[in-house]
């Protein structure tokens, strides 16, 4: 066997894990990795402007397949510009290994030259911080981390010192098969036995559904029907929950709209389903609440809980379907279906007159037109702030599309680096960046990234020359708006000189057209809208216990008005619903 460095070793580890690309910015402590990447045909080295758009990438990469994905910063300040996007990815329960080069071996701990502490400095954004010191600790630290991402789902960090990467590896090591997906959890029969006397027990049962059901939906349908319970779902599980739902009573939390809130509210028995839902003042405290979770850490953290169940969802589902009697009363169901379709029905008149003239454009307009010219299968990335409203509202799941923003962790300009990384996946699946233009002229010298790769990414900017979610935490707190104004440059422009197509739109009628001429084009492209920033309003809920920062803050922007074509599916499931 030919000797190899650690470099060598480290990168065909790797690929061995299914890596294909590792995203980052070179750098002198990087240089033997890099290298060894340019010799091996099986990944690449994808180069980006900035080290938080490579672990941005990585990170919606990951979160795409399921699988490991990878990014890399040399040394000091280039791997501390991962921090960033690495929270998004682990909050994100994205498997994501981030490789923290370093400073000289012999030198850590003298305050040399651009010295940091990797190992200590990703520790509570990783579930694994480890520093390789020696040769002799490769493969097993590496294969340790890329387990601990696999495993836990999460991030996992190895920080390398570029002398010891262009070292020869010691010529016996020990590479074990490595770990490269998640088993199924099945709850033991104690709880699923609870589980099922509450259920039978309980007149109205709630489901509320979290990111948890991705590829359970037919299960959490069939359940649904079985105990006639309205279905309403946070803003992580609307993708895998929403489409071909029947039973569908909206969303609860910050952006919630139709009856969700009811549902959970007026039930007997609440059953949270694969969701971290972090809003407690948005949860009853008056009625049985049981939580599922593939994650025991979850379980109880936001609410008292009369059963916690340890299982995934599908699992769970699947052994708890045959003890629990069917329920034949839907007067509960078919009250929250009609709640849900009337409270639509009151709101969509905001925004469906003379939109096609309103000046400035109504960004929900630009959002709804978007759905309706977006491909089946396309990639949604979203920016934080307004974006998270407008995709929350118009972008309709079918079970084909995906939606990927920074919804834990809440950090501005997500979305074109996450496009990067969806689209880098599959350069033939459509990737749509939803960008505010403060999160895209944050990290907008990335753009030209899309330009160097030829990446045909989409990006829909919304232009409305404010921070508008910040803004209106100050209003609602009383505070005159300051520091919120941007003087923007007209970004179509700047997409144009950047070797991109860019077309600027400035009235409605142009809306459509601008879209589908940016869909057709094969590379990248940038449409620049400008909207209208007073398109707000209050949400369906709230109260004086939810006026508390953040959550008031974004709970009294929550629009009154537009619902894209949910509505269209509330009218249909009323159609179930027995005339009295």
């Amino acid at each position: 066997m030919a000797k190899q460095t650690v470099a060598e070793q480290f990168v065909n580890i790797l690929v061995r894990a299914g890596v294909r690309r590792l995203y980052g910015v070179v750098g002198d402590s990087l240089n033997p990795v890099v290298d060894a990447i340019r010799r091996n045909s099986a990944i690449d080295w994808i180069q980006v402007r900035h080290e938080e758009v490579a672990a941005f990438a990585a990170g919606a990469e990951a979160q795409l397949t399921g699988s490991l994905a990878a990014c890399a910063g040399s040394c000091g300040p280039g791997n501390l510009h991962l921090i960033n996007g690495l929270y998004d990815a682990h909050r994100s329960m994205a498997p994501v290994l981030a490789l923290a080069s370093h400073i000289p071996s012999s030198e850590i701990g003298t305050s040399f030259f651009q010295e940091t502490h990797p190992d200590r400095l990703f520790a509570e954004c990783s579930h694994y911080s480890e520093l390789i010191s020696s040769t002799r600790q490769m493969p097993r630290v590496l294969q340790t981390a890329i387990q601990h991402a696999i495993g836990q789902s999460g991030v996992a960090v190895v920080s390398l010192p570029g002398d010891i990467a262009a070292e020869q590896a010691p010529e016996r090591t020990i590479e074990h098969a490595l770990v490269t997906a998640r088993p199924s959890v099945r709850p033991g029969d104690a709880e699923t036995d609870k589980l099922a006397r509450m259920i039978n027990e309980a007149g109205r049962v709630t489901l509320f559904c979290g990111s948890g059901t991705a590829g359970a939906h037919a299960e959490v349908m069939e359940f649904a029907e079985r105990v006639k319970a309205p279905v309403g779902h946070a803003l992580r599980g609307k993708e895998w929950i929403q489409y071909d739902n029947p039973f569908d009573v909206g969303m609860s939390g910050l952006l919630g709209y139709g009856a969700a809130y009811e549902a959970t509210h007026e039930c007997d028995l609440l059953i949270m389903l694969g969701t971290d839902f972090p809003y407690e003042a948005f949860l009853p405290d008056d009625v049985k609440i049981v939580q599922v979770d593939v994650r025991p850490e979850h379980l109880g953290r936001r609410s008292k809980l009369d059963l916690a169940v340890w299982g995934d969802v599908r699992e769970t589902l699947r052994g708890l379907m045959p003890k629990v009697q069917p329920k034949t009363d839907r007067k509960f169901l078919d009250r929250m279906l009609k709640k849900h379709a009337d409270a639509l029905e009151g709101v969509v008149k905001a925004y469906t007159r003379k939109v096609e003239k309103h000046l400035p454009i109504h960004p929900e307009y630009v959002a709804s037109v978007l759905d309706e010219e977006a491909a089946d299968d396309a990639v949604f990335t979203v920016d934080t702030g307004m974006c998270n409203v407008w995709a929350a509202r118009y972008l309709t799941p079918n079970g084909r599309r995906r939606v990927i923003g920074s919804f834990s962790h809440g950090s501005m300009a997500n979305a074109l680096p996450q496009a990067i990384g969806a689209q880098f996946l599959d350069r033939g699946r459509q990737v749509v960046s939803m960008s505010g233009d403060g999160g895209f002229s944050m990290l907008m010298g990335d753009f030209l990234t899309l330009v160097q790769y030829d990446l045909p990414v989409k990006v829909v900017l919304f232009n409305n020359s404010s921070l508008g979610m910040v803004e209106l935490e100050m209003l609602v707190s009383g505070l005159p708006s300051y520091g919120t104004s941007y003087r923007n440059p007209d970004f179509a422009a700047i997409a144009r000189a950047a070797g991109a197509h860019g077309i600027r739109v400035e009235k409605p009628k142009q809306l459509r057209s601008a879209l589908r001429e940016a869909f057709k084009h094969k590379g990248p492209a940038l449409v620049d809208i400008v909207t209208d920033p007073n398109a707000l309003s209050i949400p369906p809920k709230i109260s004086a216990e939810m006026v508390s920062g953040f959550a008031l803050s974004a709970g009294k922007m929550v629009l009154d008005g537009g619902v894209g074509r949910m509505l269209q599916m509330a009218r249909s499931n009323l159609r179930n619903v027995p005339r009295i």
